[in-house]
């Protein structure tokens, strides 16, 4: 008793000073904030002083776990506790701690300079052949995610609901989209593309195709849809049945319980070293309509599989080789890339197989698909159900993991009577059946991909009364699996994943003042299922008009998404610990010249630096090209920021480029055209003007706030299928409410639709039409291009000037166009808005009545796109021209108001784009007499 007596009245002092510093550190810890990060407020859960060890250890809690530490903030906190320590106590050492590690533990390890922990990166890392690699890219992206296999996915997606027997999404209608429809707008278009630039294979369980037909080529029905054909050389090697079963669609509706992939038989035939004996298969389908198709292709991995078997993607734009390991991923559909077809059935639109490999052993043949299709999935037992009348994209990844092959236990199995579980449990679950067999998961059963990562991107409720953004929280789980990867690693790798996005987040969308938010360690599906290191990324509130506002713009998605791209490089890297380079931003100052003897055409652009990434400048460049109303080629490339291309005469050939280094290659540049005329009286200059991307038109008042999809639906980066309807409901005082009248609630008549934005290929239209009147060759040239004098107009008798429907228009641009029309030059301009150049008249008035399709001239008659539509941009209003001077109406609206105004060997100007003429025949005829009405 003495003894213990002694020890408390020893101890007495520290308890107080314990104390007395637990109650300075509870102040500091209310007081706590970042500027960084919106986090909760932080709390001291213990503070203990061991005076026998010199040690005093703090233990935060509440929000404080959520934030993501940097080695500054986690210098700061050390610097700002140690004030608090009472001078007695100030050799001790100071460990603050939170969601179980001390915070400088809580670091992740890109952003350390030593105590790199060895069970947070790969100790045994994945070497061999990647699932596909696409041979005819001319370039291999070393430093970027060449050969390296990341899971992502857009969030939900349709789903049935077995107690109201009828097909619902998994968030509501909120603002013209719905989460299942909105976060596949950053994903599909802009997160995916950047991953596969870097050289990663990406796998998504939902469908990334945009494209509603599906042709699908098999041997098991040869002729039922196209053509499949095989082809031996000599008597050496047949092919024959495979013994595990293969694909076939012997349905048009498909049950839960069915599997298409048991249904059929495979094709399998020795590999031979010579190219002249490969036996061949080729697949060759009947399109039904013209346009771009995502081409997935499916085999048997045996047990003497090759991993190098050649696949040809024969297309508009030519032939495109690759390789694909089938030691892995067999009897699932493997995504090869997307191309452009005709509508019918030929030769040149084909997919072929040949034997032809280094290795000695087995090529197996099953199904080629073409296109994403149309939903086909229904429930078990439920007598009324039907498919869900949505293209395969809309739908929730429990339908399309099981069109993929993967086995019920994943898409079903977990939660027999209930979807919305199933298609979140799928989604991960898909992943693991993929790389069990792995290197990184050896003791779970599956396909054998080497998956890295795996990331959910999502975005989530939550409203700010006050327009400030709620901004990106991520979520990772760590108490799972014995806290281990399937690889190994400590789960707190995911940690490091999801606070390097929001790191990045906070730096790279800083322009945009953008909201970064917390950190969960959660136990959330898609947080806790997977054996690869795995984050959810709620990226934003699709309950919040803020977020909203700034997310529907083009440009904030093609940064949002660098970021996340940007992140999963470095963090990659930093599993294999090796060296990284960011792929680069997209040129500029785009613009052709056509050589004086009529022969050639020099492109030249500018690279674009950018200023956060010091390891993105460009080395070299890709040039790609297309002839006539063909596709695009695989590239070639150069290394200069110009080059000269020999031309054919009466032709129209484009051109865009990319930057390129080892980190990757950029997104492309806008298309520019050219064309030489065999009897040229005189080069046309094409000015692309039309840079707009934008949003829905915004209404945002004290009362009311929302988008009006009628006034203006914006203008997207390309392809675009996040609507889901008109917004109904605009009142402010009903934020967050659910109920049907609350704000935002929007009509569902866009779903399963998409409309086509600013794809930035309209020179070509142009010069097809000027090649035509056989009189002019034709060049073109980017906006900047002219802004920064690359291209001076008064070299060329006739300008066209696009400007399709954009709003804001560079003051500049208007003066140098001005300038050349005042020294003579001869003007064609088209814009649906007026601050363009005003030439021999002024906007009278603007035209939103959208039945008013309809315009007129002496001898032809024409509509334009006018509503939301997959070929071209639309135009919700265009202008009312009045003529003065000398000019003269020329074209008419229905209503009897002027289209277009004239002069003679002067001008033409339009109240409207020539791009959103429906029929190309008669867009051709129109700008070609237009051209000629200049001359």
């Amino acid at each position: 008793m003495r003894k213990l007596l002694a020890i408390i009245f020893f101890c007495l002092p520290y308890l107080g000073i314990a104390q007395n510093l637990q109650s300075l550190l509870d102040t500091w810890a209310k007081d706590y904030s970042r500027s960084d990060a919106n986090i909760r407020p932080s709390k001291v859960d213990s503070c203990t002083i061991d005076n026998s060890k010199k040690s005093i250890l703090v233990v935060m809690g509440g929000g404080f776990q959520e934030q993501h530490f940097t080695p500054d903030a986690v210098n700061r906190i050390y610097r700002e506790v140690r004030t608090l320590v009472p001078s007695s106590q100030k050799d001790c050492k100071l460990t603050i701690k939170t969601d179980g590690r001390a915070i400088e533990d809580l670091v992740p390890i890109f952003y350390r300079e030593k105590k790199k922990d060895r069970d947070r990166v790969l100790n045994h890392t994945y070497h061999g052949v990647p699932w596909v690699k696409n041979i005819s890219r001319p370039y291999t992206a070393d430093k970027g995610l060449e050969g390296h296999h990341v899971a992502l996915w857009q969030s939900h997606g349709r789903y049935y609901r077995y107690d109201k027997e009828d097909w619902y999404w998994q968030r509501p209608r909120l603002f013209c989209t719905t989460e299942d429809l909105f976060s596949q707008t950053f994903v599909v278009p802009f997160i995916i593309p950047m991953l596969e630039n870097s050289g990663a294979i990406v796998f998504t369980p939902r469908e990334r195709d945009y494209q509603s037909h599906e042709v699908i080529i098999d041997n098991d029905q040869p002729r039922r849809q196209g053509s499949y054909i095989e082809s031996v050389k000599g008597n050496r090697h047949k092919w024959a049945k495979t013994p595990l079963p293969g694909f076939a669609e012997y349905k048009r509706i498909y049950l839960s319980s069915d599997t298409p992939f048991s249904d059929g038989s495979a094709r399998h035939i020795a590999t031979t070293s010579s190219q002249k004996d490969a036996a061949v298969v080729q697949w060759i389908p009947n399109i039904p309509e013209e346009g771009r198709y995502a081409v997935y292709v499916t085999y048997q991995s045996l047990p003497r599989s090759v991993e190098d078997a050649t696949y040809t993607v024969h297309h508009k734009g030519g032939n495109t080789v690759f390789k694909v390991n089938q030691k892995m991923g067999g009897g699932t559909w493997v995504y090869l890339g997307t191309f452009e077809f005709d509508k019918g059935e030929h030769t040149y639109g084909q997919v072929s197989l040949s034997n032809y490999s280094s290795h000695n052993g087995v090529v197996t043949a099953d199904a080629v698909r073409f296109g994403g299709g149309m939903g086909n999935i229904i429930p078990e037992n439920r007598p009324h159900a039907k498919p869900s009348g949505l293209p395969r994209w809309a739908e929730g990844a429990k339908y399309s993991t099981q069109w993929f092959g993967f086995p019920y236990k994943v898409h079903t199995e977990m939660f027999s009577d209930n979807d919305y579980n199933n298609d979140i449990y799928s989604r991960s679950a898909a992943v693991n059946h993929l790389m069990g067999s792995s290197i990184y998961a050896k003791d779970s059963a599956g396909l054998g991909v080497p998956i890295d990562v795996s990331v959910a991107f999502h975005t989530d409720a939550g409203v700010k009364t006050n327009d400030d953004l709620m901004g990106t929280l991520s979520v990772y789980m760590t108490d799972y699996n014995n806290g281990k990867t399937g690889a190994g690693m400590d789960r707190y790798v995911s940690r490091d994943l999801s606070s390097m996005l929001l790191t990045n987040f906070s730096r790279d969308l800083n322009k945009y003042q953008w909201a970064v938010r917390q950190l969960w360690n959660r136990n959330y599906g898609e947080a806790r299922t997977p054996l690869t290191p795995s984050c959810i990324l709620e990226m934003l509130s699709h309950q919040n008009f803020a977020d909203m506002k700034m997310a529907y713009d083009p440009r904030f998605k093609f940064d949002l998404s660098r970021s996340v791209y940007k992140t999963l490089v470095k963090y990659i890297a930093t599993l294999y610990q090796k060296d990284y380079a960011i792929q680069p931003l997209p040129v500029e100052d785009f613009h052709i010249k056509i050589s004086d003897d009529q022969s050639s055409a020099t492109l030249s652009w500018t690279p674009v630096n950018d200023p956060l990434e010091p390891t993105a400048k460009p080395h070299s460049y890709i040039v790609y090209t297309r002839r006539g109303y063909q596709g695009f080629d695989n590239g070639q490339i150069v290394k200069g920021t110009s080059c000269v291309i020999p031309l054919k005469k009466d032709e129209v050939y484009s051109f865009k480029i990319s930057a390129l280094n080892d980190g990757g290659e950029s997104f492309p540049s806008e298309v520019l055209s050219c064309g030489i005329s065999s009897n040229n009286k005189g080069t046309v200059m094409v000015v692309n003007a039309f840079t707009r991307l934008e949003g829905p038109a915004v209404i945002n008042t004290a009362t009311s706030a929302g988008f009006d999809l009628d006034a203006d639906p914006g203008v997207p980066y390309g392809a675009y299928t996040g609507f889901c309807g008109r917004q109904k409901y605009f009142d402010r005082s009903k934020a967050g409410s659910e109920a049907s009248d609350g704000l935002g609630m929007s009509g569902d008549e866009l779903e399963g639709k998409f409309m086509m934005g600013n794809t930035f290929d309209y020179t070509a239209m142009h010069g097809h039409a000027i090649l035509l009147t056989r009189k002019h060759s034709f060049t073109s040239c980017s906006e900047g291009a002219l802004l920064h004098k690359k291209t001076s107009l008064p070299e060329y008798p006739i300008v066209d000037i696009i400007y399709g429907t954009q709003k804001e228009f560079n003051r500049e641009t208007n003066n140098l166009i001005a300038q050349y029309f005042n020294q003579g030059g001869r003007l064609l301009v088209s814009a649906a808005h007026t601050g363009g150049p005003e030439i021999g008249g002024s906007v009278l008035a603007t035209l939103t009545d959208r039945s008013m399709t309809n315009i007129a001239g002496a001898s032809i008659t024409f509509d334009i796109e006018r509503d939301m539509n997959p070929r071209t941009f639309c135009v919700p209003s265009v202008s009312v021209l009045a003529p003065s001077g000398n000019a003269a109406a020329i074209l008419t609206y229905s209503n009897g108001n002027c289209a277009a105004i004239a002069q003679p060997k002067k001008f033409v100007r339009l109240g409207f784009p020539l791009e959103a003429i429906t029929d190309r025949q008669k867009f051709n005829s129109l700008t070609r007499a237009l051209i000629t009405y200049l001359e």
